[in-house]
């Protein structure tokens, strides 16, 4: 068996480790949430990974903030790339919570990336979309 010279793999060694040193680039995403039921209460809205939208981990970030008109925009700075998805709730009586009737469906109004139309609670696959380095903007139509 032939033996490679040490001087032939350090400098791809270096690189290696510098590859998987290198920082990961964050991006940015901007949330336009439009079609609000009323200018009451607060929207709360969640960026979460596979996990947080199984309700088994806390979302990544989270922010509330009243509706501002007839779009009400959002911006999650430094995002981490990934595969992600966005719930919106408008919490419109301010109590912390998504109201649902007797049946158990919403009466206050909510959305999700990519608003699928679904008369159910979308899948993660369904609500998902991809953060790079690059700056990417969302719509999210509340119901």
């Amino acid at each position: 068996m032939r033996r490679i010279p040490a001087s032939f793999i350090t400098p791809f060694a270096l690189l290696a480790v510098a590859a998987i040193a290198a920082p990961v680039q964050a991006g940015n995403l901007d949330v336009s949430i439009r079609e609000a039921r009323s200018a009451s209460g607060q929207f709360q809205v969640a960026l979460v990974d596979a996990a947080g939208y199984a309700g088994s981990a806390a979302p990544i970030a989270a922010r509330l903030l009243a509706p501002a008109g007839d779009v009400t925009r959002v911006r999650f700075d430094g995002v981490a790339p990934g595969r992600y998805a966005l719930m919106v709730i408008h919490d419109e009586n301010g109590n912390g919570t998504l109201d649902t009737n007797l049946m158990g469906m919403p009466v206050e109004g909510y959305g999700f990336s990519n608003n699928p139309p679904v008369l159910r609670k979308p899948t993660f696959d369904e609500a998902a979309f991809e953060i790079g380095a690059d700056p990417l903007a969302l719509d999210v139509t509340i119901r």
